[in-house]
């Protein structure tokens, strides 16, 4: 069933612009429906996250940063004259439960999703956002086979493809010769990082001469894999995971299998400290690194006036999560304003227009064919003198090298 109905619920009419994720043009354009007036009625917004399960830290990321998104621009007058209502929806971190939950948004009208979080998830609910015309747009979804060209899917993250190339320039600038991996095979995420890494190691002249998997995202042992990569005498192994196992498990029994090189890991790092295990060896992250989306510690007016604004509402500082989540807000206000509508037709043929310019904290950027950022990603390391893990920044990297 198709949702255009919803243009008469999502009605509403031009409001101040705020300084957080703006957008411009390149050429102006009359808005795409200028005949759609103020109608009171809040502009709906669905969320879809994993507030429980295995990765329920990602899940209140998420919904920090879109709460505070959301508080900013209603405070400051809404969108098209029109608040923004946030309603929330709890898939588990489970691809079956994603799409139950999209099912709940959708039966209750909303046209405009923020969600997935991870690639499994998000890849379970792609097709019916088509079917369903309703505009979905992942924070954190990174495998490339999410967004496709002409379609209701975007995403406001880099793909895989760049990701797990960065980290195989990384390996060869920094002089690593010789890798391995471990991965899940099982995962989409974990498998389109292997792939991307593995394909960039070709084309940089870096050995991949050893791989191990697992056969799920939540192996708690690890020592088995880094037993192997140090018999093969690797120097940087590759290993997507996400923080709920590289916390407790995965870096630490590197280090006990007598893994002493580097470890190199995708964004699904981002918190893995808070998740070691009370008494373990905080030295075992010295030599981990890993790609994300933004530095909290950048320099940028937009970048430390969200830090400043999460750490005043929630007393922390924001992970590359809650920063994601919080840029899909304001992406949605920029097409949203720009198309002069919240019909999610209108909204999707917006944010389809590739001079559209979206200035984020993940960085300024307009969305490639497919609806991917073309944007850069950090390089960050963690290290610790063993009372406390912390992170510092590498480099930031715009594109790739050339072989």
């Amino acid at each position: 069933m198709k949702r255009r109905f919803l243009s008469i619920l999502l009605a509403g009419c031009l409001a101040a612009s705020l300084t957080a994720c703006g957008g411009t043009k390149e050429e102006s354009a009359a808005p795409a429906d200028s005949g759609d007036s103020a109608s009171g009625e809040p502009i709906l917004l669905g969320t879809i996250s994993p507030n429980t399960g295995n990765l329920a830290a990602y899940g209140t990321a998420i919904m920090n940063g879109v709460n505070l998104a959301v508080e900013e621009i209603n405070a400051a007058g809404g969108v098209l004259g029109s608040q923004i209502q946030v309603i929330n929806a709890d898939d588990q971190g489970d691809p079956t439960e994603c799409m139950n939950a999209f099912n709940s948004l959708v039966s209750q009208g909303v046209g405009l999703i923020i969600g997935s979080v991870t690639s499994s998830c998000t890849s379970a609910i792609t097709d019916s956002a088509n079917e369903e015309e309703v505009v979905l747009t992942s924070p954190s979804s990174t495998a490339d086979s999410i967004t496709t060209e002409d379609d209701y899917v975007f995403r406001a993250c880099y793909a895989d493809s760049f990701q797990g190339a960065i980290a195989a320039a990384y390996a060869k600038q920094a002089g690593y010769a010789k890798v391995g991996v471990v991965y899940c095979a099982a995962d989409t995420y974990s498998k389109g990082l292997y792939d991307s890494f593995s394909a960039a190691c070709e084309k940089y002249g870096v050995e991949v001469a050893a791989v191990e998997s697992t056969a799920s995202m939540d192996v708690q042992d690890y020592t088995n894999q880094f037993a192997s990569m140090v018999n093969a005498g690797v120097e940087l192994v590759y290993a997507p995971y996400y923080y709920d196992v590289i916390g407790p498990y995965l870096v630490t029994q590197a280090r006990a299998a007598s893994y002493t090189g580097i470890i190199m890991g995708a964004d699904g790092y981002d918190g893995a400290p808070s998740y070691v295990v009370e008494g373990a060896d905080l030295t075992a992250f010295n030599g981990v690194y890993w790609t994300n989306h933004y530095d909290p510690a950048d320099e940028s007016a937009l970048v430390q006036n969200f830090v400043k604004a999460f750490q005043d509402k929630y007393g922390e500082i924001p992970m590359a999560m809650s920063a994601l989540a919080y840029d899909c807000v304001y992406m949605y206000k920029t097409a949203m304003e720009a198309a002069g509508s919240a019909d999610p037709a209108a909204v999707r043929d917006a944010m389809a227009d590739n001079s559209l310019t979206y200035e984020c904290v993940t960085g300024t950027f307009t969305l490639d064919e497919s609806g991917t950022p073309v944007k850069g990603a950090t390089i960050v390391f963690f290290a610790s003198e063993g009372s406390e893990v912390t992170t510092t920044l590498v480099d930031v990297v715009k594109e790739l090298p050339e072989a």
